[in-house]
């Protein structure tokens, strides 16, 4: 990569970066529904077609990371070691996403996905088509490691899993937003999916003794 190009890759990183910020500092002041994407231009001090360029649509703005989960929870079923069920493979991200709100600056978070998902009904219809991708995605991973699961019930489980995962995230969107005692929250978060994705487990397992027991 030429010097000209890997600076402009970085501007346009750090033109993104100011976009997303402060879109999120609106949606944290205002509300995700009472903001347009000409008031992101004018707090990001830019033309409002750059931040259509960036950002294709208002969603986009807090829900940009979404490809990315997604590719994340594929591959972690997809990559899972032999044994290992889709909920314990997806466990330690989940795990690492509570430990983030822990530490997270909540006036910062307001603005963010998991606060803004259950304050913007309007976010929440994305948000759960974003879901269901989630699930489709799992599911072809599930079927391709695991063939000897029919497929419908591939589909059922990660289901079951993305459900955990979206309830865990209303349950940070809702501490943020009362501001509840931030270890408090987490522990209990932490409780929620040990005992949630457990049982996942333990039904994954059964279903594939069932499976092989009836060869």
């Amino acid at each position: 990569m030429t010097k000209s190009g890997g600076l402009r890759d970085r501007k346009k990183a750090q033109t993104r970066e100011r976009i997303a910020d402060a879109a999120a500092a609106l949606f944290a002041e205002r509300g995700y529904d009472a903001v347009t994407m000409f008031d992101v231009a004018m707090a990001s001090d830019v033309s409002d077609q750059t931040v259509y360029n960036y950002f294709s649509a208002k969603q986009d703005l807090v829900l940009d990371r979404a490809e990315q989960f997604r590719e994340m929870y594929r591959d972690a079923v997809r990559q899972r070691r032999p044994g290992c069920s889709p909920a314990a493979a997806l466990g330690p991200l989940v795990e690492a996403d509570i430990e983030r709100y822990r530490h997270t600056d909540l006036d910062l978070a307001r603005g963010q996905f998991p606060a803004q998902s259950v304050e913007s009904g309007v976010l929440r219809r994305f948000t759960l088509e974003e879901r269901e991708r989630q699930v489709e995605v799992m599911t072809e991973a599930v079927v391709a490691t695991t063939p000897e699961l029919a497929k419908v019930v591939a589909l059922s489980h990660c289901a079951a899993i993305v459900a955990v995962i979206q309830a865990i995230y209303d349950q940070i969107g809702s501490s943020v937003l009362d501001r509840s005692p931030q270890n408090a929250s987490a522990d209990d978060m932490l409780r929620t999916l040990d005992v949630a994705f457990s049982s996942l487990d333990r039904t994954f397992s059964d279903v594939l003794s069932t499976t092989e027991t009836s060869k």
